[in-house]
């Protein structure tokens, strides 16, 4: 149903896992408080290892990927890891939405709705 890392980096990939979910952001934590209330209708996984990656939050049965950027996110070298990083996902099958801290602090309403849209696609 879905991929999982390879048994030599699944060990490392998990203990980080565990580690961005003790330090999550104030973003994050909100985002995840609001897709946690089942707003949207669907289950969420948060800091899921999906291939080589550890993603933000995931719906398994939509294929839908979440990402909660950063500042570093707009760092050129980022941004080219991201871009890297999305089209490996997309060639597994998911579909992968960005949001900054910004956009999730200044208006959670805003971002719950475009994920129902992708939900609903």
């Amino acid at each position: 149903m879905y991929n999982t890392a390879s048994p030599d980096r699944y060990v490392l990939l998990k203990e980080f896992a565990h580690k961005n979910k003790q330090f999550a952001t104030e973003a994050e934590l909100l985002l995840w408080e609001h897709i946690r209330a089942k707003r949207l209708a669907v289950k969420f996984n948060r800091q899921h290892i999906i291939g080589d990656y550890i993603v933000d939050f995931v719906c398994i049965e939509k294929k839908l990927v979440v990402e909660v950027d950063g500042g570093y996110h707009s760092e050129y070298e980022q941004i080219k890891k991201d871009e890297l990083r999305t089209e490996h996902l997309n060639g597994m099958g998911y579909n992968v939405i960005r949001f900054s801290n910004e956009e999730i602090l200044g208006n959670i309403l805003e971002v719950v709705n475009k994920i129902k849209d992708k939900i609903n696609e």
